[in-house]
């Protein structure tokens, strides 16, 4: 279980650091870089267009990758997603800009081609993360004793608090060493951190494939072994929608919120921060906030897991999305009085609910779906939760705040929120499921089962 839980904490600390520089650097440099020719306002909106791109592809990722988790295996189908992370966020840190070239090649830049392959990068980006999630869940969830689900889906579920520390961490290296104005924090210094996943990539390799295939997969294997006839091959895609579409749906509705919590407070929160119309505070301090935010986080993360354990998945992902709505009512009015410390406060409680809810999701999940579709499922409504919090409001909010103004934001950040509370009130509670391979020896039973 040590071997396990290290496997999958580490693959998605890995996983989710690619993905969280990516919105960093989306915040501080890529209106710069990608869309020099443009206004600010439109810069950003653009900037964050791209970094909406990859919250579409995780769908994408989590039914193929789903797929293939539930055909071939868990463990082989995260080493693809862990290598394809890897090599799509090395070469966005090699990727020249529109004018500006890297690392002394492309002096001139390379043009449109510069966003044109940002987005391509990002996509893939998106689509290793739709299939990373819900595989390193199932890790440890179908590894995990009775009545300990929620503390040991615990592991993956702090991979993002994690990552989130690292990338404030080494942006803020990149910055204090070459400056935050400078031409070489612009040409070469946000690069960096890009370029030293491929380190983190390397380890996260070593470390899963030392892990053995789980056990309720291994019995899945067996039985269709031991049932050549039963074992026909169908699409697990097509089960999950045919058989558990409601669950897919009402988990997507659910983690609306904490993904609007999360991206706006990882990614958007950074932009409005350093923005000289809005907060004007200095980059430096706004990465440091990251990381002292990210402890509170992962303590939050950890806490609400090892209690749904005690009183249910359900109740404790209540107690987010219900504090959610006033928070995000008040959120904008905080950050507008301006400061340090109201920045500061914003982001703590920002990342603090979300986690609440965070914590749970990872037993959640793969508790709500078959084994025979479970990859694909929990993916699956993972990554629509993903769409609905962590795409869209991000872009819709920085016309907003141009044009009516910040409150609107969280009104509609309160909505989403609303939302998560009705689809949360009707999940049924699972954290006394008893985990195994539930597939049917009879093919004909096979067919009929609902």
């Amino acid at each position: 279980m040590r071997r396990v839980a290290a496997a999958s904490s580490i693959g998605t600390t890995i996983e989710f650091y690619d993905f969280f520089i990516y919105g960093t650097a989306a915040a501080l440099v890529f209106p710069t870089v990608f869309f020099p020719d443009v206004d600010e306002v439109t810069g950003t909106i653009a900037s964050f267009a791209t970094f909406a791109v990859a919250f579409f592809a995780r769908p994408v990722g989590a039914i193929l990758f789903g797929h293939f988790g539930d055909v071939i295996g868990r463990k082989r189908t995260l080493v693809w997603t862990l290598l394809i992370m890897g090599v799509a966020t090395v070469l966005i840190g090699l990727l020249p800009g529109y004018e500006s070239g890297a690392f002394g090649m492309f002096d001139g830049g390379i043009g449109i081609w510069a966003p044109i392959l940002l987005v391509i990068l990002r996509f893939l980006q998106g689509f290793a993360v739709g299939g990373e999630w819900a595989g390193a869940t199932l890790l440890t969830a179908e590894y995990a004793p009775p009545g300990k689900r929620g503390m040991y889906a615990m592991f993956p579920q702090l991979g993002p608090a994690f990552a989130f520390f690292l990338s404030s961490l080494t942006f803020l290296i990149a910055s204090v060493t070459v400056g935050t104005a400078s031409d070489a924090f612009i040409n070469y210094g946000w690069r960096i951190p890009f370029i030293l996943s491929m380190v983190l990539v390397l380890v996260g390799l070593w470390v899963r494939l030392a892990v053995a295939e789980t056990p309720v997969f291994r019995e899945a294997q067996a039985k269709r072994a031991a049932a050549p006839v039963a074992s026909t091959a169908k699409l697990p895609f097509l089960d999950a929608v045919k058989y558990q579409w409601k669950e897919i749906l009402i988990a997507g509705g659910a983690l609306a919120s904490l993904f609007s919590l999360f991206y706006m407070g990882t990614a958007f929160l950074t932009s409005y921060a350093t923005n000289a119309d809005h907060m004007g505070l200095s980059r430096n301090f706004v990465l440091t906030s990251g990381m002292i935010a990210a402890i509170f986080f992962g303590l939050s993360t950890a806490v609400s897991a090892v209690y749904s354990d005690r009183i249910g998945r359900r109740r404790v992902i209540m107690v987010s999305v219900i504090a959610a709505v006033p928070w995000v009512l008040v959120l904008f009015p905080i950050l507008e009085t301006g400061g340090e410390l109201a920045f500061l406060v914003g982001l703590i409680g920002t990342l603090l609910i979300f986690g609440i809810a965070y914590g749970p999701a990872g037993a959640l999940l793969p508790e709500l779906f078959q084994s025979r579709y479970r990859y694909t499922g929990a993916g699956m409504g993972y990554n629509l939760g993903g769409i609905l919090g962590g795409a869209i409001p991000p872009l819709i909010a920085a016309p907003l705040i141009a044009g009516p103004g910040s409150i609107w934001v969280g009104v509609m950040l309160a909505v989403l929120s609303s939302v998560s509370v009705l689809c949360t009130y009707l999940i049924v509670e699972t954290k006394d499921k008893v985990m195994k391979d539930e597939a049917p020896v009879d093919a004909l039973i096979a067919e009929e089962m609902p």
